[in-house]
């Protein structure tokens, strides 16, 4: 790799303050610390030593997320296997006859390799064009205002398509993807000044914008007019009785968002965060209890025309987006409150909203993905609030 390391010596000048590249140096910067470690080093005080950095946060979340990932791929392509085994008159579209005949593995549900590479043919175009598109966005606003490439973007490139259903356009990808990274971020100052989560801020935008891609029973399994709804949906049907265990529910084996289906993935990448230290466990398990309390109470009072009050917090745990945002979204550490105190409040009220969007609201029955966005609004007024509490105690401990 000396030769690599020489040519990016070499090119340095050329970027430099004065050199005929220097408007692109944050591309330049972005591809050399992607490589190797920056050179650059603090000279003076006042300065702390730690062993994270952004670069080596971001990574950690990408592994913890890698668990979530393998259960997308495999369970994208076992949902489209599954249907398509049980079709008579299926009939197969030029890709997909491509795709047996190179790879060999045909459309067999009990083969984990096969539902892993049918589920990769979904999962990997959605991946490369939100890549693509919000990294545009991103080199584009960093040589604009003349600063680095932040590294945070290759988290929200994984998680975005993790929260989209399998068939959804590409098109719609690039269009979201453009919302959340512009709208969503760089229109706040970029990284560490947006008030909102820019995946959801682009999932949000795609689902008032293209209601019919990224909701209703069609949307799910990467099959071609096949109908079926997520479990979660059903409970909100009177007229329908659930067709997944709770277990096949746990273990991710449902119809949903590719990486949101698995909770047992979401929960082993849930202990490398806390672990970590990169996640916060009193925001996880703020929202827990804020749904567990608020899932019981509406068991409690129970309804007659509402079966969604019927729907215990076990059940809410493993279906829609629940685990998936408590442990990678609403952990956000820019979006999410910061003050310890803050950070239960704010996790108490992602995990009520939710489940008063799922219970009240049975027509719109996931409701994840709006308890986060409405914490994040809430999340600077909760932080000033412990922050004065704290200021006005140590002014009368301090007597004045």
């Amino acid at each position: 790799m000396e030769f690599l390391r020489k040519i990016l010596d070499d090119s340095e000048k050329q970027f430099l303050k004065g050199g005929k590249l220097e408007k692109y140096f944050p591309l330049y910067e972005a591809i050399d610390t992607f490589l190797y470690s920056p050179k650059t080093v603090t000279k003076r005080a006042s300065h702390v030593r730690d062993a994270l950095d952004l670069k080596r946060m971001m990574l950690t979340v990408v592994i913890a997320l890698f668990p979530a990932v393998l259960m997308a791929l495999y369970n994208t392509g076992y949902q489209a296997n599954l249907a398509i085994s049980k079709m008579s008159n299926f009939e197969m579209t030029n890709w997909q006859q491509f795709f047996i005949n190179s790879l060999g593995i045909g459309f067999d549900p009990s083969s984990i390799l096969g539902n892993m590479m049918h589920g990769l043919a979904y999962f990997l175009p959605i991946y490369l064009v939100t890549v693509a598109v919000g990294g545009f966005w991103e080199v584009l606003f960093a040589v604009v205002r003349k600063h680095e490439i932040n590294e945070g973007f290759f988290v929200t490139s994984l998680l975005f398509p993790l929260i989209l259903p399998a068939d959804i356009p590409y098109w719609q990808v690039a269009l979201g993807i453009s919302f959340g990274v512009v709208i969503g971020k760089e229109v706040f100052g970029g990284v560490g000044m947006n008030i909102l989560n820019p995946a959801l801020t682009a999932r949000a935008f795609l689902l008032f914008a293209y209601p019919a891609e990224i909701s209703g029973d069609k949307v799910w399994v990467a099959v071609d007019g096949l109908s079926r709804a997520t479990p979660l949906a059903q409970f909100a049907d009177t007229a329908l009785t659930v067709s997944a265990s709770w277990w096949d529910s746990f273990i991710g084996l449902i119809p949903g968002s590719m990486g949101e289906t698995s909770t047992l993935a979401i929960l082993i990448g849930a202990v490398i965060l806390i672990v970590t230290g990169i996640g916060s466990w009193r925001i996880m398990l703020s929202v827990l209890i804020g749904m567990v309390g608020t899932a019981l109470f509406f068991n409690l009072v129970g309804s007659s025309t509402n079966p969604m009050f019927q729907v215990t917090p076990e059940w809410h745990l493993v279906l829609g987006g629940f685990a998936f945002g408590a442990v990678f979204m609403a952990t956000d550490p820019v979006s999410a409150a910061m003050t310890e105190q803050g950070k239960v409040l704010y996790g108490l009220l992602i995990g009520i909203i939710v489940v008063l969007v799922r219970v009240v609201n049975p027509a719109f029955p996931e409701g994840m993905m709006l308890s986060i966005l409405f914490g994040n609004v809430f999340a600077p007024i909760i932080d000033k609030i412990y922050i004065n509490k704290n200021i006005k105690r140590r002014l009368a401990r301090d007597g004045i």
